[in-house]
């Protein structure tokens, strides 16, 4: 007679055939994608043995699951995904993206106080000096998607300089400029308006550099006054005000799963 395994344990390590791939995840991949928890802090519940697949408890990182079938419970409670929630922040200039700070600084949390939604997380970020458009969502899929440079999501910001930019400077956003030993370019870049003084510009990324638009002004030798990101893909800021958070449309998140082919993939 064959040996049976203990009731308290599974172990599947079998990657699952490609046909069945859309809903079969790791574990700790599919607390993510429900919304329950990181995928760090799901491995920790279940090198806890606090997680359960179908009643048996999984004490297996690299196990896999059918989202679409498995019943997955957390100390004994079925667990559910949650409604998914996409968010626009007119993010004010002086907060952090980040929930915690350790230096108690102000965050982009704190704009969000009316929405009790613990596992909403800010996709991308916006440096403290920044402001603008950023999204939250508590779809970990759409975020990724959204950020992996290989989608080409553009981001569009309207940036204030210390000069009035020349035709020169212009073209050098968008050939390429070296700082730091990194080549840093602009998809696009163009002026907007300017001053006796200073001058506003409109810049174009479809990659997420860190504080790019910032470093490519200090090699040409400007300064930036203020940078406001004014739009992700065809998605505008628009008039929302400064700290105000609106749920985006599905006309907009249609648009967004377009630019980047989830709305294709949803089909197939």
């Amino acid at each position: 007679m064959r040996e049976r395994r203990p009731p308290h344990k599974t172990r599947e390590r079998t990657k699952p055939a490609d046909n069945a791939a859309a809903k079969r995840v790791t574990l700790p991949r599919a607390l993510s994608k429900l919304g329950y928890c990181s995928r760090t802090q799901a491995e920790r519940l279940i090198a806890e043995n606090r997680v359960a697949v179908d009643g048996r408890t999984v004490s297996d990182t690299a196990a896999w699951v059918d989202l679409a079938t498995a019943s997955i419970s957390i100390d004994g409670l079925v667990i559910a995904a949650e409604a998914k929630i996409y968010l626009m922040l007119n993010k004010p200039r002086g907060l952090v993206t980040t929930r915690h700070d350790p230096e108690g600084r102000p965050t982009v949390y704190d704009c969000l106080r009316d929405f009790d939604i613990p596992h909403l997380s800010p996709v991308g970020r916006l440096d403290k000096a920044s402001e603008g458009l950023l999204l939250f969502t508590n779809d970990t899929e759409f975020a990724q998607i959204l950020l992996d440079p290989v989608t080409h999501v553009t981001k569009t910001y309207h940036v204030q300089i210390d000069r009035i930019m020349d035709d020169e400077d212009i073209a050098a956003m968008t050939s390429g400029i070296r700082h730091d030993g990194e080549l840093l370019m602009a998809t696009a870049a163009r002026r907007l308006r300017q001053g006796d003084r200073n001058s506003w510009i409109e810049v174009e990324l479809d990659e997420g550099r860190n504080r790019q638009i910032r470093r490519m002004l200090e090699a040409l030798g400007t300064e930036c006054l203020r940078l406001v990101r004014v739009a992700i893909g065809g998605l505008e800021l628009g008039e929302l005000p400064k700290g105000a958070v609106r749920a985006l449309s599905e006309p907009e998140l249609q648009a967004l799963r377009r630019k980047t082919g989830m709305e294709r993939t949803r089909r197939n």
